[in-house]
């Protein structure tokens, strides 16, 4: 891997070449237990079935199937390896305490993290402990490679509290947590990262915050009722903090990462992100901040393969997951989301980029009082592909907009018509269930390269009238495949292939 500077998009938005063989549908998702090779039961009842009603034979989307966990793989190794395990016990453990700090929660304990680390990296199989019942203030900090030693644990039992003091973040830095080119890394434990982020979120209009775009839908029936809450009274470090929002806990560069357990609240913009990592797993933490945190994503993946997120929580003010470009071979599963902006791929190609995402399954979620459900965004003029995504088995419950493709996603107050747009086809829908607030289905394709190969299997969505204008489902330049009827009916759903389509040319295909 080349360590070369990464895009440092805001959390609000590597090209994988192998595809991992979906089976049919109804297979079990992977196990909570990773050493367990049976074959768990869904959390949710009922089974599955693809094909027309009354058909006796399960049928696979055509060309995708339903894909096994990622590999973790080894630098420079090509092979796919077996599944994560459980880490090993340290041989050598590095208490912060032994190193100075206070866990006092009010005298800056930085330097004595940053000790325990330089001790830690140079031991293999090492454990770094932040102890229970301890709250340690500590600035913003790198645990950083390349020449640490593989496999260190940081063993998080105590809570970590981010200052709010504005000459702490200068002018202004892009995380406060950063574990950067790593081999085999893991954060686990019952602590808590607390971000302390409610002083950024109050200020989100003087930093020209982008919307999401999806709120042009949502009208509502009385203009006094406001999407969100109103935003709390301003406090003294009000207007001073920098404008560039970090990111609570973030991971660069690093092969092999695996965060359980800890729980992170209240981050200044997204939670938990990976970029350009290789191996990521994740499961059985949480994530926690109000509906109303500007821009606040649960976890957001960037330029990342082999990806793994599963038994998880997440709520925030923003999309709980976020798939951006350079992601490829990510599954999730038993994720609960709410409040927040749904699970998302995007948004993608803005300013012209090249975006590539593939191989991508999502099932077996819970979304509770959530803008979007599963949703695909993409900016006009971008370039590249998203394709082989499957969305299987979500639950919604009152949530505005379950399902959407926006390839005219713009989150300012207008954009540029442009020709050329992020090819999205391979997308498949299925078990989809519950209740709306706004519209069941928006798909808002491309002219010039419509959606392909869009298909919709046993969605059932009931209106509930609450405070919104409601609409029927929408669709434009969206070509696929009903496999079953629909409730309510999406008539608008073309069905087959556009009659002319434009041909990705060898610059902008993945």
């Amino acid at each position: 891997m080349v360590w070369s500077s990464s895009n440092f998009e805001a959390c609000i938005a590597g090209r994988g070449r192998h595809y991992w063989n979906r089976g049919p549908s109804n297979s079990s998702p992977l196990s909570s237990s990773l050493n367990n090779k049976k074959k768990p039961k869904s959390h949710h009842s009922g089974h599955h079935q693809h094909g027309h009603a009354g058909s006796s034979k399960p049928k696979s989307p055509p060309h995708y199937k339903a894909a096994p966990p990622p590999a973790i793989v080894k630098p420079g190794d090509d092979t796919p390896p077996s599944p994560p395990k459980g880490h090993q016990s340290s041989t050598t453990t590095f208490n912060v305490l032994n190193f100075g700090a206070k866990g006092d929660g009010t005298t800056d304990d930085t330097k004595a993290f940053q000790a325990a680390w330089a001790a830690a990296c140079k031991v293999e199989a090492s454990t770094l402990l932040v102890p229970a019942k301890y709250q340690f203030f500590v600035g913003p900090i790198e645990f950083s490679g390349p020449y640490c030693e593989p496999n260190i644990v940081f063993q998080l039992d105590g809570t970590i509290i981010a200052p709010q003091d504005p000459k702490a973040w200068g002018k202004g830095l892009f995380q406060w947590l950063l574990f950067s080119k790593l081999r085999g890394i893991t954060v686990q434990g019952n602590g808590i990262l607390e971000g302390k982020g409610s002083v950024w979120w109050k200020e989100a209009s003087l930093y020209d915050d982008p919307a999401d775009d999806e709120l042009k839908l949502i009208i509502p029936l009385n203009s006094t009722v406001h999407q969100f809450p109103p935003v709390p009274i301003r406090s003294k470090l009000s207007g001073i903090m920098p404008s560039i929002k970090p990111t609570a806990l973030r991971f660069y560069g690093s092969f092999n990462v695996t965060v359980t357990g800890i729980t992170i609240q209240n981050s200044p913009q997204c939670h938990l992100k990976f970029d350009n990592c290789v191996g990521v797993l994740v499961h059985d933490m949480s994530v926690s901040s109000p509906g109303d945190s500007a821009n606040t994503d649960g976890i957001h993946l960037q330029n990342s393969k082999d990806v793994l997120i599963h038994t998880t929580t997440l709520a925030c003010g923003d999309d709980c997951i976020s798939i951006q470009t350079g992601c490829s071979n990510v599954y999730v599963h038993n994720v609960n989301c709410g409040p927040g902006h749904g699970i998302s791929i995007g948004s993608l190609g803005r300013y012209n980029t090249k975006a590539c995402v593939s191989n991508i399954t999502v099932r077996d979620v819970m979304m509770h009082n959530t803008m979007n459900g599963v949703r695909i965004k993409t900016w006009q003029g971008g370039l590249g592909s998203v394709q082989g995504v499957l969305f299987s088995n979500i639950q919604v419950s009152e949530v505005q907009l379950p399902i959407v493709i926006d390839q005219f996603y713009c989150d300012k107050s207008s954009c540029k018509n442009q020709t050329s747009a992020v090819a999205v086809s391979g997308i498949t829908y299925e078990r989809i269930r519950g209740t709306y607030t706004v519209k069941p289905v928006h798909f808002a394709c491309s002219d010039n390269l419509p959606c392909t190969d869009v298909t919709l299997n046993s969605i059932q969505l009931k209106p509930i009238q609450e405070r919104y204008h409601m609409s029927d489902a929408f669709c434009w330049q969206t070509f696929g495949e009903l496999r079953t009827p629909t409730v309510p009916p999406i008539g608008c759903l073309q069905m087959g292939k556009p009659s002319s389509n434009r041909l990705q040319s060898d610059h902008d295909s993945c």
